[in-house]
This record gives C-alpha cells, structure tokens and sequence, in this order.
C-alpha cells in the first residue's frame, strides 16, 4: 500500500466504524525469550514515568483494525502456582478457565462467585508505535515498536475518537497526519501504575515529509499473529496447566515476577481446536473493571 492510499484511507469515521463492528458480541505469540519489538514504559523509583508516542495504522496486510484484542487469565492457585496463560475466547473458542468459572458463577454460592472473579480473564490491547520520546531508554527513540496496554490506555483512545462535549473535536490518534502524540504519564496510586494524567497532544503530522511516513510506515509489525489459532495452546494444554495450578499435579518453579519479566504472559504460540463458547458469566463481561492488565501484572512481579 502506497502512502498516498494510507492517507486516503485513514479516516476517522471508517475507523469507528471498525470499532464498533469489533466490539459486537461474537459467538500473541508465546516465545520463551523476551521479544524486543515490545515497548515497555519504564518508572523511576519514585514510581513516575513519562514518554511520547504515536500510535501508528494498521500494518499493510492485517486487518483494518490498528490494534489487537487478547484475552488472558492470571491467577495463583490453592498449590501456590500461578496459571498466566492467553485465552481461547481471543480467537472464539472454548476455554477450560472460563467453562469452570461460568460453573462457578452459576452455582449461586458466594464463595465460587468469588474464586470466579479472582480468576476472570482480562483484557491486553497491541498496537504498533513510533516511539517519539522515551525518557528512561532514549535509545528507543525514533523505533516502530509493538506496544501492549490495557483498558485505560483504550478508553483514552476511544475518549480522543469520540469524545464527549461539543467543544472538543475528534481525532484519529492512528493517523499520520492528523493524529496525534500521545503523552504517556504513569504515577503509582496504591501499588498500582495508573495513566489518569496521560493525555493526547493537538493534533499534528508525525513527520513533514510523505518520504519520511512512508519510512515509518514500513517498519510496522503484523498484528495478525497475535490472534492466529495456530498461535494458542490447545484446550488439552491449558485443562492440563489449570489442573497442575488447583490440584498441584505438576510442580513448577516460575513465580509470577518470572513470568512477567520472560513476557511468557503475553505471547502465546503451541495449538487450539476446540468449538466456540457461548459467554454466560457476567464476571467475564467485556466492560472488566479491573485495573489495566499492564498495572495487574507489575502488582504481581512485586509481590
């Protein structure tokens, strides 16, 4: 796709209609190494952290959505395991987690309704970005990187796509043109990363120069393996995992902080096949209250 066809391409109103055809109800990659494409914000000690992206337009070839939605379960079980594994529901399949907790949900015990929510999956967002201002690793600066958030950073997208009063004009963050930088801002409120200060800057173009978007352009990373099939474990694998983490019939030696660091809990390759699975459990709604899944996960490496 040429440069000229992106900007054609790139509206406002063609995006939020993807959107809202995404977000109808419906029925990454696991690597054992740390994947380098994947931007990570870093804090101070203080718990502080800023930098400047610009979230960039869906890759040439993926689909017209600039981002990807992916599910995940992260938990510790009665054996002290944790079970941090992508969910089958990302791609419209049948998940042993969430069967057993619609079980649980359902049996109208308080007790399972809690055991329910501790275990409910929760929602990661990747897009690609070009990083403009990294002040921790200015070495990433000027980098197209894959960029993992979480429901806040989401809602601050869609607050810029279609925001609420009359005096406030709506933007396409993802367009080269006429989107905008995104000032990342990340204080620790209660053990928790939160991005309530994070804003969008006015509007302006990323580069002067076509040549130099074009440049930018071509360095984005495919989305699509993120939710491959191909690219989850199969419904035998995870049935097996849950029961080692609630029965302790396999031992293992990873805590959680591990997890985290290896990114072992955002990319997910072996196998799926099961069938799609009706959404019963209102614990597993898509409006998760949560905590961002980004802010879940550092609770947990400091634990």
């Amino acid at each position: 796709m040429s440069i000229s066809t992106l900007r054609n391409q790139n509206s406002l109103d063609k995006l939020l209609a993807q959107v809202q055809q995404d977000e109808k109800p419906s029925g990454g990659e696991k690597k054992s190494y740390v994947d380098d494409r994947l931007w990570k914000p870093v804090v101070d000690k203080g718990g502080n952290g800023y930098a400047v992206i610009r979230f960039l337009p869906a890759p040439e070839g993926d689909s017209e959505m600039p981002w990807v939605r992916v599910w995940n379960h992260a938990f510790q079980g009665p054996t002290g395991q944790w079970f941090i594994e992508n969910s089958l529901t990302t791609i419209n399949q049948t998940c042993p987690i969430s069967e057993m907790n619609s079980q649980l949900w359902n049996s109208g015990v308080e007790s399972d309704k809690e055991i329910a929510r501790k275990q409910k999956r929760k929602l990661q967002y990747y897009s690609n970005i070009y990083v403009v201002e990294d002040t921790m690793n200015p070495e990433n600066n000027g980098k197209v990187m894959l960029y993992r958030y979480g429901k806040k950073i989401y809602d601050k997208i869609m607050e810029a796509m279609q925001p609420e009063f009359a005096d406030e004009t709506p933007i396409n963050p993802f367009d080269l043109w006429e989107g905008a930088n995104f000032k990342l801002k990340i204080r620790k409120v209660d053990g928790y990363w939160n991005y309530d200060k994070s804003e969008f800057s006015d509007p302006s173009q990323l580069k002067p120069t076509d040549e130099e978007l074009e440049t930018i352009y071509g360095k984005t990373h495919s989305l699509a393996d993120f939710t491959a099939p191909s690219n989850f474990k199969s419904y035998d694998e995870l049935k097996a995992r849950l029961d080692a983490v609630l029965s302790g019939t396999v031992a293992t030696a990873k805590t959680a902080a591990a997890m985290v660091e290896e990114d072992t809990v955002d990319f997910t390759p072996p196998v799926s096949t099961p069938t799609p699975e009706p959404q019963t459990a209102p614990f597993s709604a898509t409006n998760d209250d949560d905590d961002d899944a980004m802010s879940y996960f550092e609770k947990l490496a400091n634990e």
